[in-house]
């Protein structure tokens, strides 16, 4: 086949930053996708342009100038609630949101929809809602919940990227549909999945805060005071939680353990202990607990609540200091969580600003790179992030995690062309009409972010465009398979 008649994609750009461990620094080059959507080849200089473009005819360019060009962003932690409750978030809106994100993969958490993903038939209803509404790839996380033990490997087989559960009941209406597991419970599926040895390399996924053995009562009275809801999650739900999952992970030490959006820097070291001891234990944390701080929360304004909450700035430097490489934080995500005005306490009337009575949860998927990176400039210079920083806490590690490492994650041949392509140095204002998740109450509005997505390309075809908007809902349904491949089913 001549390649007169191969129709590759070319993508250009003066800073390309391929992510493949070759070297860190920017190159001005060009990228080769085929007609399947995989990299084809990497020109590494503008003279290796020149002689492609030179002996190739058939070629459609993409120059994005001096835009940063890198590998799209992944997020392990979102919460996509559809089926059941597409009004807070549903797959359309939210892989707009995160394609508008410089987002390519999400990973969707069992949670919120109705019903949950605690099944293969739950699975499936996950599956065939979001075929054809996608934006992005979306992979998934199945639900481990007291009685379900007979549904993991099954749901593991049938290509979830990994099992999560929580330790403490979510917030109504939820908790009835996703109660919390224990010690004892989780213990006896970590056993169980040892013993399947087909399954050695599934992830434990967790939310991780322990009931307070003596419950806090808040203060009735002031409701629509941050502070009244702060101190009923105190850090040391979050510390014994973390206990707890270091004594399994010693005990499982070929299992991988992944605790979800840690926000108390004292539980850090005891992850670096365990580590240290060969305990397998990943965390992420947030963009919310990286750039925001209780001392920031207004009065009634609950689009700042989620669980673990945020905490005291005094906290915050820990979370930084932990993002190095190597660091007890191997990853960042969103835990995206929104939920309807009434459910967040936003609407008029007596309820308004209610922080005890407020779903909790942020929305943020959208903004996630903006906020990071505008959190780390602000920090004038003690943590400031780097491109590099960027790929391997929002990009690298999240692969990892989900077993995506070997299509996803770096520009290199063989890849799938997923590529996040933005400015740096831009600045934009946050407000409610640039969102395109199904509902707008967001922590971030009225601020000023540095940082903006112009382009958002998945397997070679541009899903979002900063002022054209969106192509076609091309994302594909990911699945893991428990060799290590992934496999990407085109129907279920």
């Amino acid at each position: 086949e001549s390649a007169a008649f191969r129709m590759d994609l070319l993508f250009l750009s003066r800073r390309i930053f391929l992510g493949d461990g070759s070297q860190n620094a920017l190159i001005h080059g060009g990228i080769i996708v085929d007609t399947e959507g995989i990299i084809r080849r990497v020109l590494r200089s503008p003279q290796e342009v020149n002689t492609y473009l030179y002996n190739t005819e058939s070629e459609s360019v993409y120059d994005f100038g001096d835009l940063v060009l890198m590998p799209g962003l992944i997020d392990p932690n979102v919460h996509i609630n559809e089926p059941g409750r597409k009004d807070w978030e549903g797959f359309a809106t939210a892989t707009k949101a995160a394609a508008a994100g410089g987002f390519t993969t999400i990973i969707d958490r069992p949670t919120n929809a109705q019903p949950p993903t605690v099944s293969v038939a739950h699975l499936k209803a996950k599956t065939s809602t979001a075929r054809g509404k996608i934006y992005v790839d979306v992979g998934f996380w199945g639900g481990l919940v007291p009685g379900n033990g007979d549904q993991l490997a099954a749901l593991l087989g049938a290509g979830v990227m990994g099992l999560q559960c929580t330790l403490c009941d979510p917030a109504a209406p939820v908790s009835q549909e996703f109660p919390a597991v224990n010690e004892s419970q989780l213990e006896e599926a970590l056993s169980q999945l040892d013993k399947d040895q087909a399954e050695g390399e599934a992830i434990v996924a967790v939310h991780a805060e322990l009931p307070l053995t003596t419950e806090i009562h808040p203060d009735e009275e002031a409701p629509r005071e941050y502070g009244t809801f702060l101190v009923t999650r105190p850090p040391q739900m979050e510390i014994s939680a973390t206990q707890l999952l270091c004594r399994l992970a010693n005990r499982h030490p070929r299992r991988c353990i992944h605790i979800l959006n840690c926000s108390s820097g004292e539980s850090l070291p005891l992850v670096e202990e365990c580590r240290r001891q060969g305990g397998n234990l990943t965390v992420d944390t947030c963009p919310h607990y990286l750039a925001l701080a209780a001392e920031d929360v207004p009065d009634c304004g609950t689009e700042f609540k989620t669980w673990p909450p945020i905490r005291e700035r005094r906290n915050q430097e820990q979370l930084w200091q932990a993002l190095r490489p190597g660091g007890a934080i191997r990853m960042i995500g969103s835990d995206h969580s929104p939920a309807t005005p009434g459910a967040r306490a936003l609407t008029c009337g007596r309820g308004r600003g209610n922080f005890l009575k407020a779903w909790p949860g942020i929305n943020s998927l959208q903004l996630s790179l903006s906020v990071v990176w505008t959190a780390a400039a602000n920090r004038r210079g003690s943590a400031n992030l780097t491109i590099a920083d960027i790929h391997r806490l929002m990009c690298q590690e999240p692969a990892n995690l989900c077993g995506l490492s070997a299509s996803k994650g770096r520009i290199a041949e063989g890849y799938d062309a997923d590529f996040c392509v933005w400015s740096p140095e831009e600045e934009f204002t946050v407000g409610p009409e640039l969102l395109y998740t199904a509902t707008k109450a967001t922590p971030y509005a009225g601020q000023k972010l540095r940082g903006v997505v112009h382009a958002t390309v998945v397997r070679g075809l541009h899903v979002y465009q900063q002022f054209e908007g969106f192509g076609q809902p091309l994302g594909k349904v990911l699945l893991r398979r428990s060799s290590r491949k992934l496999v990407k089913f085109v129907s279920m």
